[in-house]
């Protein structure tokens, strides 16, 4: 396929940001293919003094572990359709040459600290801040602007109260046509799920579209109170630049 007639989105994502269910929505359009996560296996195998991942060796096993070579090969390798969907997380860009970011449309997934802290703690239950990619969300955000650009940002609460408009606003700003049947999907895996899935996608495998927001009711944990204050400033840093 002709590549001045291909979309490559990246949609760069903090973790517990409803970005699998973004995903399943670009997965029900006929012009694309979506891929989850190819940068994981090279950010295990690369970035020091992390947390442990549950299923590292099953994560490693399956994807290429050079990310030069998944910037190549994937980010952008061959089309087969004309709508390339990636779903990356923004803390897996590590010992990479960021340049290959201006042969992509990225989106930036974000989401209020207090919920995704929360929610991810009960998964990775110790993290610093740099594994949540509020610093490198604000690093895309920054060097987006820096070269003249206006950052495409999408707020996980906004995407769950309006689906249909923010997807609508989305489609409109990336140059595809939306469609309807990004609202819904089937319950279950997906064949284009990674390997990780049963660790991390549990409450979206029984979904059948976007679940509509509702905010937590459990305590905040104490402990990452002074995660959050700093978490929250690169979070608001991040909402003028997102739709309505």
């Amino acid at each position: 396929m002709s590549e001045e007639y291909v979309t490559r989105l990246s949609l760069w994502s903090g973790p517990r940001n409803v970005s699998t269910a973004l995903m399943y929505a670009f997965a029900q359009r006929e012009d694309t293919r979506v891929f989850d996560e190819p940068l994981y296996a090279h950010y295990l195998t690369h970035e020091s003094d992390r947390p442990a991942h549950p299923g590292e060796s099953s994560i490693v096993a399956s994807q290429d572990t050079n990310g030069e070579s998944v910037v190549r090969n994937v980010l952008l390798g061959p089309a087969s359709k004309p709508v390339l969907f990636f779903k990356n997380m923004a803390h897996h860009l590590v010992d990479l040459d960021w340049e290959f970011l201006d042969s992509l449309t990225n989106v930036i997934l974000t989401r209020e600290p207090r919920d995704m802290l929360h929610s991810y703690s009960k998964t990775i239950p110790n993290f610093t801040i740099r594994d949540t990619g509020y610093l490198k969300l604000k690093r895309i955000c920054d060097s987006i602007v820096a070269r003249g650009g206006e950052p495409l940002v999408v707020d996980s609460r906004t995407l769950l109260q309006s689906p249909e408009s923010v997807l609508n606003a989305l489609c409109s700003r990336v140059g595809i046509p939306f469609t309807s049947s990004m609202l819904s999907w089937p319950a279950g895996p997906k064949e284009d799920d990674g390997v990780w899935a049963p660790h991390w996608y549990r409450n979206v495998h029984l979904s059948t579209g976007f679940t509509p927001y509702a905010p937590k009711k459990e305590p905040f944990p104490e402990r990452l109170k002074p995660m959050l204050e700093e978490c929250q400033g690169l979070y608001d840093s991040l909402l003028p630049w997102a739709l309505r």
